[in-house]
């Protein structure tokens, strides 16, 4: 019953929101909305379509032709839906996040093999584990960054759906449903492709057969899910594929400088030109490929984590970011309840979230409406939200290695013959 009453709640909460006097400020906010989920964009690529123009000549459209043959349907039948339909999706990612820590959380303390005697007490017993889906459905449902990010109904409250319905899938089996919801989250956001090897690695757990074979087949079933989806893209443009340019090449360029809570604007505004094709393919490589290697080697006992790993650093590094890619990652780090105790940042992390969320629009007021301060005022606090969020995740993998070595070898050790604590640094 309390769960949902909990429901009912964030619903009614986002669907008020949304019909309040404050949406359309909500949903320009440059914290929210980005040239590529921006909720006016996504209606001027409809209008585009509606009146036979492509809306991938210009510079105002950048989302899936997918969606925007889906959109152009919604709003031409039943536009007063929108509202429900936002609403519906943000509730659905709650409920696929809650079933997915309930899967895990069964797993989360098995397999716990060659532990000392004084460190079992450690390990989460009955009612501790059934608390986990319980905050994780709660942190979703009722954070202001979610919150925020479905009221402005930007199009990253669908991508989170499927990386949600992807993560339970995962967890719980189902391989086709699992890579068809990562290639359309790839395919609306291109970052989500790191998650295919976390995604693979549950698969091939919960199917319990040859791991080789099992990453093979669920990498072919992934490729074949993302070309099907370029390949129904292309018809919808009558086979034309010059929309791929508006898509990955516009997240992979990164073309449009307005500011956002990312780090790329700032750089590539004050870069030199000769130098920008350098530092785009350094910025991307630090997005897309440089942590999946070092990370699967060091986690991949631990896909779950591996997996809220990448979903952060992908919504930190990734050109547009946005609250909505925070928001999805927070509601993931209370399935990994054990290792609070072992953060050592998370008070000073919380800290610097709560105050960069409120400097973040007064310093973007004083800049745009006042004048009395500049771009780099508003970067600052960008820049510190995301050394914020890097404090955090690298906190949360640090508490995994110490936890896992504290189960192992115990809280105390012997020096020179005598018992001393283990401190670790």
């Amino acid at each position: 019953m309390a769960v949902i009453l909990k429901y009912i709640i964030a619903g009614l909460v986002r669907f008020w929101l949304i019909h309040t006097d404050y949406w359309q400020t909500i949903s320009n906010r440059v914290e929210i909305a980005t040239p590529l989920n921006s909720w006016k964009r996504l209606i001027e690529g409809v209008y585009l379509y509606d009146n036979s123009i492509n809306p991938y000549e210009g510079d105002s459209f950048h989302e899936s032709p997918i969606l925007l043959i889906f959109f152009h349907f919604i709003l031409k039948q039943a536009p007063y839906i929108m509202p429900m339909f936002f609403t519906i999706l943000d509730l659905l990612t709650a409920y696929f996040l809650y079933k997915t820590s309930k899967e895990f959380v069964g797993l989360l303390e098995k397999n716990k093999d060659d532990i000392a005697n004084e460190s079992k007490s450690m390990l989460l017993q009955g009612s501790q584990l059934s608390e986990v889906p319980e905050y994780v459905l709660s942190v979703f449902l009722f954070n202001p960054y979610t919150i925020l990010n479905c009221v402005g109904m930007t199009t990253t409250v669908i991508q989170n759906l499927f990386l949600s319905v992807s993560l339970w899938s995962a967890v719980t089996g189902y391989q086709l449903i699992s890579c068809g919801c990562i290639a359309f989250a790839t395919h609306q956001a291109l970052y989500p492709i790191t998650l295919i090897v976390p995604i693979s690695i549950l698969l091939a757990d919960a199917n319990k057969g040859c791991n080789k074979c099992s990453y093979i087949r669920t990498l072919l079933v992934f490729v074949l899910c993302w070309g099907f989806l370029i390949y129904i893209s292309a018809y919808i443009m009558d086979g034309s594929y010059d929309y791929v340019y508006n898509t990955y090449g516009f997240i992979l360029n990164v073309p449009d400088l307005k500011p956002n809570i990312g780090l790329f604007w700032y750089f590539f505004t004050e870069m030199f030109e000769h130098f920008r094709l350098l530092f785009v393919c350094a910025f991307q490589i630090n997005a897309l490929v440089l942590y999946v290697v070092p990370l699967t080697l060091r986690f991949r006992n631990e896909p779950m984590l591996l997996a809220t790993v990448l979903i952060t650093l992908s919504a930190i590094f990734r050109s547009y970011p946005c609250i909505g890619d925070v928001g999805f990652y927070l509601a993931l780090l209370p399935m990994w309840k054990p290792l609070f105790s072992f953060m050592q940042q998370k008070f000073i992390a919380g800290c610097a979230f709560i105050i960069t969320s409120a400097l973040g629009p007064t310093v973007w007021h004083l800049w745009i409406y006042s004048g009395s301060a500049n771009a780099n005022f508003f970067f600052g606090v960008t820049l510190s939200f995301a050394t914020a969020q890097i404090f955090l995740i690298t906190d949360l993998m640090f508490a995994y290695l110490k936890r896992e070595f504290t189960l192992k070898h115990g809280t105390a050790r012997l020096v020179d013959g005598k018992p001393a604590k283990l401190v670790l640094r």
